[in-house]
């Protein structure tokens, strides 16, 4: 199938994981979803980014995210490593990891890319809405670990900019100064939606004080 974008609605699955059977949608309910892959078990980077995504618990919750794992080993596999997580990471994995032995949710969401490996997951990673649209794509190489507070970022913008007429300039972060979206234009609703005010820069680039979330 084509390669995900964008808006795209993110596939539906049942498949099993650590924690059991998944229907993938059922399992997202209302909430937002991240569902990443990795190349396989009982790798180093891979081992980091679970335990790093165990510790992030409170902080996925607080923003409504259930969080997902994928590798192409099995159930059994999945089992035995996760103990060496919990271990060397100082943590306790409290999130399911897909045994996609088949490749199905891999090919569902092109995770096999021939030119980096024909056989293992790339470092792939979907923040999902609950809507159950893809929000955002992020793949990385095999050598190169995520950057989850970079993820919290995107994932508090997203948050923000759906409920708000604004968009997040580069490096911002939650409390910073946001940017008016130049659609909007009228003075009266600007004055209803942005009481705190502005600077206008530039007349495309406007920036307030962020809104509650």
């Amino acid at each position: 199938m084509a390669s995900l974008r964008l808006g795209d609605t993110a596939p539906d699955f049942e498949q099993a994981s650590s924690q059991g059977p998944i229907r993938f949608h059922e399992w997202l309910g209302d909430s937002w979803g991240i569902l990443f892959s990795h190349p396989a078990d009982f790798t180093p980077v891979c081992t980091t980014e679970l335990g790093l995504t165990a510790k992030l618990k409170d902080e996925f919750a607080r923003r409504h995210v259930k969080v997902i794992a994928l590798s192409v080993d099995s159930v059994e596999s999945h089992g035995k490593w996760i103990p060496d997580i919990n271990e060397t990471q100082g943590t306790t994995v409290n999130f399911p990891i897909i045994a996609d032995a088949d490749r199905k949710v891999s090919e569902l969401y092109d995770l096999i890319h021939p030119n980096a490996n024909s056989t293992l997951t790339v470092r792939s990673l979907f923040v999902i809405d609950p809507a159950k649209k893809i929000r955002l794509i992020i793949t990385y190489p095999a050598s190169t670990g995520r950057n989850f507070d970079e993820i919290l970022r995107v994932v508090d913008s997203l948050q923000l900019t759906d409920h708000h007429s604004v968009a997040t300039p580069g490096n911002w972060k939650d409390g910073d100064d946001v940017v008016i979206v130049p659609s909007l234009q009228d003075p009266e609703v600007i004055q209803q939606k942005f009481p705190k005010g502005y600077k206008a820069v530039k007349p495309y680039l406007r920036l307030t004080p962020q809104p509650n979330r």
